[in-house]
């Protein structure tokens, strides 16, 4: 019974839609993981999501909107660590640009992330005799659905190579400067580390639509806010004049290309 109990559940309908449409991914795992990256001591648990090669960190497993991501496509390896103290199963996935310590919350569910993870990055499934036959046909399932989705957006970049105006894809991950925090944390971010850049995505008070945080370095430092409305596919900045565009994307570019550069996305790698 209190294995039962602890077993991760899916999210209501309602947010699993939302992420989906937020991340523009379809999802193949998710569950618990804690995560420690290279250059921190303590490991954080996050809701984690595997959606094509990204994994998608949420602090709770309802919120909507994911704190990190991680790009994956570049791994090179996940190796095992042996269990701890507690019995909880560590693997380490080698990125490019580093290394990511996970912590699962048994061997087995250890077993099913790695075997997912090298699925969709390596586009085979893993020859681990461990694996059990449910497990290895989801795998199959996740590998050809993985398939299918780049096959689908190479078509798209090829097609948009051709026009003048490249179109949003479904398939485009958030910008990298989309944070899920309030008005406040994203004013606090952007004082504290101003190095990182000066502008923010973030959802919206409402948690349907968004909203983009700026502050200006004029004679003093000047913060405004901005608000983007999602409608179908468009999004709409709310300005004297309303400018609509096809992407999360394309609004930060517009931000950044409307001050010259003066205003540059806000990146900061957070443990």
């Amino acid at each position: 019974r209190e294995q039962l109990e602890e077993t991760p559940q899916p999210a209501p309908r309602r947010i699993f839609q939302e992420r989906r449409r937020i991340t523009g991914l379809p999802l193949y795992f998710q569950g618990y993981l804690s995560v420690r990256h290279s250059r921190c001591q303590e490991f954080r648990v996050y809701w984690t999501e595997l959606r094509g090669t990204m994994l998608f960190f949420y602090d709770d497993k309802k919120a909507p909107t994911y704190s990190q991501k991680l790009d994956i496509s570049a791994l090179t390896s996940a190796t095992n660590v042996h269990p701890d103290e507690n019995g909880s199963a560590r693997f380490i996935l080698m990125l490019s640009n580093g290394e990511l310590e996970l912590k699962a919350n048994d061997c087995e569910c250890r077993k099913e992330w790695k075997g997912f993870i090298l699925t969709v990055t390596k586009l085979s499934v893993p020859p681990d005799e461990s694996l059990l036959p449910g497990q290895l046909t989801r795998m199959h399932e996740v590998l050809e659905k993985e398939k299918k989705r780049r096959i689908t957006f190479n078509d798209c970049s090829s097609a948009s190579l051709s026009r003048k105006s490249p179109p949003s894809s479904m398939l485009t991950p958030m910008p990298e400067c989309f944070y899920a925090v309030s008005r406040q944390e994203a004013i606090e971010m952007l004082e504290k580390n101003a190095s990182c850049g000066n502008l923010i995505l973030r959802p919206g008070s409402d948690s349907k639509n968004y909203a983009v945080t700026i502050r200006h370095e004029l004679d003093a430092p000047h913060l405004k806010h901005y608000k983007v409305i999602s409608k179908g596919t468009s999004y709409i900045i709310e300005l004297e004049r309303r400018v609509t565009l096809p992407s999360l994307q394309d609004v930060v570019n517009y931000f950044v290309t409307q001050t010259r550069g003066n205003l540059k996305p806000f990146v900061i790698q957070t443990c």
